[in-house]
């Protein structure tokens, strides 16, 4: 930060700044009210004007690119996918992610995530997660945005199951129902 004596005469005087200031939001307040109120006319249909979503009634539509909640993709035989080889759990920069490994009793190749916890407290939705990830076991592609989830720490703390079920709820409801389900206690009635 500058010192008023390192400040040049220019940078002192407030004024100009002040100024420049109001030019802008003067400028987008009355290009917009043009806009909008050649648009009740038929008129300048080319030109888009800023507008203001009202949410949760309205919303923007989520890129594909969307980061949101995390979840487990499962196997065909409704198993999880994940391999518990730590990979996820290393690459976040937050230290999130917790996974005690088990193996499968007949299988002594793989193993599995016998407690597989996130906690969405510390999570800085990153996404380092998903591409460290060699098998693609977890994403963030539920195109939900992370919520209240309770009032407790353990409540944010997302476990095995919840990132499963919501792969599977991902399954039957697809994007647009998950999210009508998650925004539904935030609706005016």
């Amino acid at each position: 930060m500058k010192r008023i004596e390192e400040m040049s005469l220019w940078e002192r005087l407030y004024f100009p700044e002040v100024i420049r200031g109001l030019t802008v939001t003067g400028y987008r307040f009355w290009r917009n009210l043009t806009v909008h109120a050649l648009h009740q006319f038929g008129l300048a249909r080319d030109l888009q004007a800023s507008v203001t979503v009202q949410y949760p009634d309205e919303r923007a539509p989520y890129p594909e690119t969307f980061r949101g909640r995390h979840r487990l993709t499962l196997k065909e035989d409704g198993t999880v996918q994940c391999t518990a080889c730590f990979l996820c759990a290393t690459a976040c920069p937050a230290e999130c992610i917790y996974i005690q490994a088990g193996e499968y009793p007949d299988n002594s190749v793989e193993k599995y995530p016998v407690r597989y916890e996130i906690d969405t407290l510390r999570c800085i939705y990153c996404g380092f997660c998903v591409e460290a990830c060699p098998c693609d076991a977890i994403r963030m592609d539920s195109g939900t945005h992370p919520g209240n989830l309770g009032f407790s720490r353990m409540d944010f703390v997302e476990t095995k199951e919840v990132l499963m079920k919501r792969s599977r709820e991902l399954e039957e409801k697809g994007k647009e129902g998950l999210y009508e389900e998650y925004v539904k206690p935030y609706r005016h009635v």
